[in-house]
């Protein structure tokens, strides 16, 4: 009898969705200690990088790199705001969009965030280039996923 056949594919290790839902968590895990000494949590820590890289961008821009609805995405633009890493202000040029904005303090806290990445690095043990074509790999299964999905609905 082919082996294949005799599998068992319900088993959480067999699951690549799994492997993927607790290499998240660990990341969050180690994440959280070096986040804590920013005041951020890791989604702000994403929306910071994402402003940090290009500043000045609408809810929707960064809620489309994100993966993220406007409704999830405002609740943390506003804590950042709290914080006063970030303003939000209606576009003079379309009153439906809301532009989001680095504060002197939100540019400023780029560089404690600087090592970071290479902390993250180092404890997943990977060279750069092995890290490089895993993330490759992750975004184009993401992309392939996302597609199915639009197919189901």
């Amino acid at each position: 009898m082919d082996d294949a056949l005799n599998d068992d594919f319900l088993q959480l290790e067999r699951f690549l969705c799994f492997s993927v839902y607790s290499v998240s968590h660990a990341f969050n895990r180690l994440y959280k200690p070096l986040l804590d000494k920013l005041g951020l949590t890791y989604p702000q820590y994403l929306v910071m990088v994402a402003l940090w890289q290009e500043d000045d961008q609408s809810v929707s821009s960064i809620g489309e790199k994100m993966y993220l609805e406007s409704s999830t995405l405002t609740p943390l633009l506003k804590r950042l705001e709290a914080h006063g890493f970030v303003t939000r202000k209606r576009d003079p040029k379309d009153e439906r969009s809301v532009r989001v904005s680095l504060t002197a303090d939100g540019k400023a806290l780029r560089q404690k965030a600087e090592a970071i990445p290479t902390c993250i690095l180092d404890a997943t043990g990977l060279d750069i280039e092995t890290a490089k074509r895993l993330n490759s790999d992750l975004r184009t299964m993401r992309d392939q996923l996302e597609a199915g999905a639009k197919k189901l609905t």
